[in-house]
Order: C-alpha cells, then sequence, then structure tokens
C-alpha cells in the first residue's frame, strides 16, 4: 500500500516541503531510511541524519530548518511525534481493516454478531455468544458459551475465551492470550490429595483494555475477577482468581498477582513482580521490577525489593550492601586489633 506525500499532509494536517507526488510504502528509522521509506525526526541527537538518510519523506516539527541540502521530502507538522504515532495508528487501522467470515470457521446457531465483523479461518464461537459491531477475531481463536463482547474489540490468532467471559469495548487481545480458565483452586483431604474447588465466576473486562500475548487472566471463584476501565497488560502475565485491577493501571511483563489482591487506579508495576494474595494496593502505587508484595500498600507509595520496602529506604540499604565485604573486612580487623591490645 502506497501513500503520497500529500496524502500522508492531509491526514497530519502538515505541510509538504519537497515534492507532493513522492510514495512510501513502508516506515523507517531516520538513520536506516531508503527509497520508499518514511520516517520522522522529533529528537534533536538525530538531527544529523536527516542530511544523510535516503528516506523519502520525513515529519519533522514546523520549526525544522535546514542548514544543509536535504535528500528527503518534509512534512512539517506541530509535533512530529505525536503526528508519527498517529501515522502508525492509521497505518495499522488500514492494514488490519478485515471483513467478512473466513472458511472453515464455526459459529453456533445461537451465537449473535454485529456489523462488519471479521472472523478468521479455524476460530470457533459458542452458544448464545454474543459479538458486537467492527471487530476483528483472526484464526484460531476459541471464543466459548455466553462470552460477550463489545463493539471494535480485535483478537489476535491464537486466543481462547473461556464461557461467561464479557468483554467491554475497545479491547484488545492478544495472541495466546487465556481469560477464564479455572482459579487454582484446591482442598487437600485427610491423605493428602487434593481435590478441585469449582470455579463458577468469570473474567470481566471493562472499555479501553489491551491484554498482551500469552498473559492469563483466570475466573473467579465466585463473582469476577475484574480488569477495570483503561488497564494494559504486557506479555506473559498471571491474574488470579477473584483479582480486580483499578483504571489506567500498567503491568509490565512477567508478573504474577495472587488471588482476591485489589490493585488500585492509575497504579504502575514493573516486570517479575509478584504479589501475594488478598492484599489492597492502594492508588497511584509505583512497583519497581522484580519486588515481592507481601502486606497492603498506601496511595502514593513507591516500592522495591522483595519482600519489598519503600523505595528511598531501598536505595540507601543498597549502598550498604554493596558494600558489606568492606564493612565485615573492616570490622574483622577493628576486632583484631583489639584483641591484640587486649
Amino acid at each position: 500500500m502506497k501513500f503520497t506525500a500529500s496524502q500522508i499532509a492531509g491526514i497530519l494536517e502538515g505541510d509538504v516541503i519537497g515534492n507532493p507526488d513522492v510514495e512510501v510504502s513502508k516506515l523507517a528509522k531516520i538513520e536506516e531510511g531508503s527509497e520508499g521509506d518514511l520516517t520522522f525526526l522529533a529528537n534533536p541527537k538525530y538531527k544529523p541524519y536527516i542530511y544523510t538518510t535516503k528516506a523519502s519523506i520525513t515529519i519533522v516539527n514546523k520549526d525544522f530548518e535546514a542548514e544543509s541540502e536535504l535528500f528527503t521530502t518534509l512534512i512539517k507538522v506541530e509535533d512530529a511525534y505525536k503526528s508519527f504515532s498517529r501515522l502508525l495508528e492509521y497505518y495499522n487501522q488500514v492494514k488490519m481493516n478485515k471483513t467478512g467470515i473466513e472458511q472453515p470457521s464455526f459459529i453456533s446457531e445461537s451465537a449473535v454478531y454485529g456489523e462488519n465483523i471479521y472472523l478468521g479461518a479455524f476460530s470457533y464461537i459458542g452458544d448464545h455468544a454474543g459479538i458486537g459491531n467492527n471487530c476483528k477475531i483472526y484464526p484460531n481463536v476459541y471464543i466459548g458459551d455466553n462470552v460477550r463482547i463489545g463493539d471494535n474489540v480485535t483478537i489476535f490468532a491464537g486466543a481462547k475465551i473461556y464461557s461467561e467471559t464479557v468483554i467491554g469495548n475497545h479491547c484488545v487481545i492478544h495472541s495466546g492470550a487465556v481469560l477464564g480458565a479455572d482459579g487454582f483452586g484446591f482442598v487437600p483431604d485427610e491423605h493428602g490429595h487434593y481435590t478441585k474447588v469449582p470455579q463458577t465466576g468469570n473474567v470481566i473486562l471493562e472499555d479501553y483494555v489491551d491484554i498482551g500475548a500469552a498473559t492469563t487472566i483466570d475466573r473467579a471463584t465466585l463473582g469476577s475477577t475484574i480488569i477495570r476501565r483503561g488497564v494494559k497488560l504486557d506479555n506473559q502475565i498471571q491474574i488470579a482468581h477473584n483479582v480486580e485491577i483499578g483504571e489506567n493501571t500498567v503491568i509490565a511483563a512477567q508478573t504474577g498477582i495472587a488471588g482476591s489482591t485489589k490493585i488500585g487506579k492509575n497504579c504502575m508495576i514493573g516486570g517479575q513482580v509478584g504479589i501475594v494474595g488478598h492484599l489492597t494496593i492502594g492508588n497511584r502505587v509505583r512497583v519497581q521490577a522484580q519486588s515481592g508484595i507481601i502486606r497492603n500498600v498506601q496511595d502514593d507509595e513507591t516500592l522495591q525489593g522483595s519482600p519489598a520496602f519503600h523505595h528511598p529506604d531501598f536505595s540507601k540499604s543498597y549502598v550498604h550492601f554493596k558494600n558489606l565485604p568492606k564493612i565485615v573486612q573492616t570490622i574483622h580487623q577493628f576486632d583484631k586489633k583489639r584483641n591484640n591490645n587486649e
């Protein structure tokens, strides 16, 4: 798919400096750009590359003034970075604008779906499932019985949506994600054998939620595991049964959250964080990567370590930890000197 400089300028409300008819079909970094590529300049440290790039079109800020000859057509905009991001979003929409139902696929006679749907080959839609308008469901997706999916939802190849799951509007679920598998509930008997506790609840995703590849969200034992509006989950995260994650919280890869923990709004949780069950974590909490959370956390705390404690205290303690061999050596020398004096 090709776009001219004038077409791109129209989308971005920018001004063309150079050839308005030059065409691009690919995106590239400014230092790697070649003929037919579109790139951008936002960070000043990359400014030298604009004089050497072979990219056909470069998006720049309106205040950019060339200091020597350019080999690229410019599109001047208010904010080059935001405009390039906007263009990426537009490009993705065009690229993924698939419609229709591919075969072979299975749709239960009792399932209903809205307008402008795309259903990829080898997908399965269960009994009484409901799917909204403008949804894109890629090949090999499983959607179980009684699932409810809102409008403008994208589910990438190989995702599995178990029965009773509810997905809001404008959500994105990436490949390999599993929503609604059983929570990890077992009870030992007198012989040490484990009996499964039935998991009868569901998973609810509110609007504008993104779920990363291979992330798993367990159904509740009773009630719902709830991911609130605007939450963004990275790849390979485990969310256990009856967890609730508050609005606009973001969580990085390989984090694990045990059952019945409640996380507040606008939190930022780094990668490989472990959070034990039945905790309450407040709003706007920051947790550094590889931390272990074993207590309730108040609003606006920043934590680090395993078990995690207040971030400034951790940083100060870590300085001493690095110097621990020297400290121990100094103590031994002091003891030796004291013993000799005795």
